[in-house]
């Protein structure tokens, strides 16, 4: 029987999460739908904000112009002289020409101000009227998108289906044509068109796994460990060497790191700036969150243990705790360590944010108890 390479395997994995409702396709489009949403709501908000702003200061300038001439009329048509004893008796600071005068120098200056806010106004309406339709423009298209990724998604399925009932009669160009739809490389089209055209015992026996491990979770397996445990000696010294085992592996320490200086918004904008993010992928709620667990230190780390990888940035975009997660190496150092890839854990992620270290390594020794190889354990099934 021919076993699958890791390349091939690691390709299924990625076929395997297109097919299914955790599919990454999907949850790019949730997310970029999420803050087309958002975008909506606050442009919305901004935009009859704005509109009252607008004319409350066009009737402001009305006013002050029609006001002002009312006055000054009414001023030029008093004469001082004749209410001059009053005025004096009663020391009334009362000028009608000191009046008018000032008038002449200050008015058309203040009608100036408030019409040049009233333009800028309009100017700032305009671009948030941009936004909100082109929010409106993402929604709608992510609608079609989505129906689009629905039928691509049915058609792998059916096509997974036939070629694992050995009954699959599709042309090759049907097979790369859909399979180009999900983003596959050139490469991986051709090699996920041979996997299906060919179909070999390694692929049943990879569908199987896949197909048991979706029947047995993971605290399915940690219970019959227990059940184990307490009935069966040997299983509790098997467990206890795997214990032992466990604890001579190498683990990556992370040292907590202490910041006491005072950052803000900027300061991520301008950290995501240097290692490589673009913040405006990112909600305001995102970086409010990053805000609260703030580590400049721990940041630049994880970014960086991703680029070593060659893996996409785009993961913290969907899983925003990962960028400060301060167990992140020592996560990914652990599942690569019992053999599994870089790619693997990248598109199946939950893995990395389900757990603390300290579980994560528990989880994988309850595996072990339990008689299954954690590297061939889909990570979906952790």
């Amino acid at each position: 029987m021919k076993i699958l390479s890791p390349e091939v395997t690691r390709l299924l994995d990625k076929l395997y999460n297109l097919r299914g409702s955790d599919s990454v396709i999907f949850k790019e489009m949730e997310s970029a739908h999420e803050k087309a949403l958002e975008t909506k709501t606050r442009t919305t908000e901004e935009k009859s904000t704005l509109q009252e702003k607008i004319a409350n200061l066009e009737s402001d300038s009305k006013n002050l112009s029609e006001q002002g001439r009312k006055l000054k009329d009414l001023l030029n048509g008093i004469d001082k002289k004749s209410y001059e004893i009053v005025i004096d008796r009663l020391h009334i600071n009362f000028d009608p020409e000191t009046l008018v005068a000032k008038l002449d120098a200050n008015l058309p200056e203040t009608i100036d101000r408030v019409n040049a806010d009233i333009k800028d106004s309009k100017e700032e309406l305009v671009k948030v009227e941009e936004e909100m339709n082109s929010a409106i423009t993402t929604i709608e298209e992510i609608g079609i998108r989505k129906d689009a990724a629905v039928a691509n998604q049915e058609k792998l399925n059916e096509y997974f289906e036939l070629a694992l009932s050995g009954n699959i009669n599709i042309t090759r160009d049907s097979i790369t044509s859909l399979l180009e739809q999900f983003g596959l490389t050139e490469e991986e089209t051709r090699e996920a068109a041979k996997i299906l055209m060919f179909p070999e015992d390694a692929l049943y026996d990879y569908d199987a796994k896949i197909k048991e491990s979706e029947k047995k979770s993971i605290s399915e397996v940690m219970q019959e460990a227990k059940k184990q445990e307490g009935v069966v000696e040997t299983d509790k010294e098997q467990y206890a060497e795997n214990v032992e085992i466990s604890k001579v592996e190498p683990v990556k320490v992370v040292e907590p790191v202490i910041e006491t200086k005072t950052v803000d918004r900027e300061d991520i904008i301008d950290l995501f700036n240097d290692i490589g993010l673009d913040y405006l992928d990112y909600t305001t709620s995102d970086l409010d969150q990053i805000l609260e667990h703030y580590n400049e230190k721990v940041i630049r780390r994880n970014i960086n243990m991703f680029k070593q990888n060659n893996l996409s940035l785009d993961i913290f975009v969907d899983h925003i705790n990962l960028i400060y997660d301060k167990e992140l190496e020592a996560k990914m150092d652990r599942l690569l360590r019992i053999g599994k890839s870089a790619i693997d854990i990248y598109l199946n992620p939950t893995v990395l944010t389900k757990y603390d270290y300290k579980g994560l390594d528990k989880a994988i020794i309850l595996l072990q108890s339990s008689g299954l190889d954690p590297k061939q354990v889909p990570l979906m099934a952790y």
